[in-house]
Protein backbone atom coordinates (compact mmCIF):
# COMPACT_ATOMS: atom_id res chain seq x y z
CA UNK A 1 0.00 0.00 0.00
CA UNK A 2 1.13 3.52 -0.84
CA UNK A 3 0.05 6.95 0.33
CA UNK A 4 -0.13 10.27 -1.47
CA UNK A 5 -0.25 13.71 0.03
CA UNK A 6 -1.76 16.13 -2.48
CA UNK A 7 -2.25 19.87 -2.33
CA UNK A 8 -4.73 21.12 -4.91
CA UNK A 9 -4.79 24.82 -5.77
CA UNK A 10 -7.04 27.04 -7.86
CA UNK A 11 -10.77 27.55 -7.44
CA UNK A 12 -11.21 24.45 -5.29
CA UNK A 13 -13.18 25.70 -2.29
CA UNK A 14 -16.94 26.40 -2.33
CA UNK A 15 -17.27 24.18 -5.44
CA UNK A 16 -17.90 20.77 -3.78
CA UNK A 17 -14.29 19.68 -4.31
CA UNK A 18 -14.06 17.80 -1.00
CA UNK A 19 -17.25 15.87 -1.71
CA UNK A 20 -16.02 15.14 -5.25
CA UNK A 21 -12.71 13.78 -3.89
CA UNK A 22 -14.48 11.66 -1.27
CA UNK A 23 -16.88 10.14 -3.83
CA UNK A 24 -14.05 9.35 -6.28
CA UNK A 25 -11.86 7.88 -3.53
CA UNK A 26 -14.63 5.70 -2.14
CA UNK A 27 -15.57 4.48 -5.63
CA UNK A 28 -11.94 3.43 -6.13
CA UNK A 29 -11.70 1.77 -2.70
CA UNK A 30 -9.19 4.28 -1.33
CA UNK A 31 -8.99 5.47 2.26
CA UNK A 32 -7.80 8.81 3.61
CA UNK A 33 -9.09 12.32 4.13
CA UNK A 34 -9.63 15.67 2.44
CA UNK A 35 -9.83 19.14 3.98
CA UNK A 36 -9.83 22.81 3.06
CA UNK A 37 -6.76 24.84 4.01
CA UNK A 38 -6.77 28.50 5.09
CA UNK A 39 -4.87 29.59 1.95
CA UNK A 40 -7.74 28.46 -0.32
CA UNK A 41 -6.20 25.15 -1.37
CA UNK A 42 -7.37 21.63 -0.55
CA UNK A 43 -5.26 18.96 1.16
CA UNK A 44 -5.80 15.31 0.24
CA UNK A 45 -4.26 12.24 1.86
CA UNK A 46 -5.13 8.96 0.12
CA UNK A 47 -4.00 5.38 0.62
CA UNK A 48 -4.23 2.42 -1.73
CA UNK A 49 -2.48 0.62 -4.54
CA UNK A 50 -0.22 2.69 -6.81
CA UNK A 51 -2.23 2.20 -10.01
CA UNK A 52 -5.46 3.16 -8.24
CA UNK A 53 -3.83 6.25 -6.73
CA UNK A 54 -2.59 7.30 -10.18
CA UNK A 55 -6.18 7.24 -11.45
CA UNK A 56 -7.33 9.21 -8.42
CA UNK A 57 -4.66 11.85 -9.06
CA UNK A 58 -6.05 12.31 -12.58
CA UNK A 59 -9.50 12.89 -11.07
CA UNK A 60 -8.04 15.51 -8.73
CA UNK A 61 -6.46 17.27 -11.71
CA UNK A 62 -9.86 17.49 -13.43
CA UNK A 63 -11.91 18.36 -10.34
CA UNK A 64 -15.69 18.78 -10.20
CA UNK A 65 -17.68 20.81 -12.71
CA UNK A 66 -17.44 24.27 -11.14
CA UNK A 67 -13.83 24.04 -10.00
CA UNK A 68 -10.75 25.34 -11.78
CA UNK A 69 -7.74 23.30 -10.76
CA UNK A 70 -4.55 25.27 -11.35
CA UNK A 71 -2.08 22.95 -9.66
CA UNK A 72 -1.76 19.58 -7.95
CA UNK A 73 1.39 18.97 -5.91
CA UNK A 74 1.89 15.28 -5.12
CA UNK A 75 4.14 13.70 -2.53
CA UNK A 76 4.39 9.89 -2.50
CA UNK A 77 5.20 8.49 0.91
CA UNK A 78 4.90 5.50 3.18
CA UNK A 79 1.63 5.55 5.12
CA UNK A 80 2.03 7.40 8.41
CA UNK A 81 -1.16 5.85 9.79
CA UNK A 82 -3.90 3.64 8.42
CA UNK A 83 -7.26 5.18 7.55
CA UNK A 84 -10.38 3.00 7.71
CA UNK A 85 -12.37 5.05 5.19
CA UNK A 86 -12.16 8.23 3.15
CA UNK A 87 -13.62 11.19 4.99
CA UNK A 88 -14.00 14.95 4.83
CA UNK A 89 -12.36 16.91 7.65
CA UNK A 90 -14.31 20.06 8.52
Amino acid sequence: MMEIYARVSGRVQMVMFRDFARRKARALGLSGQVKNLPDGSVEVVAQGEKDTLLGFIESLRRGPMFSRVEGVEILWREPSRQFKEFSIIY
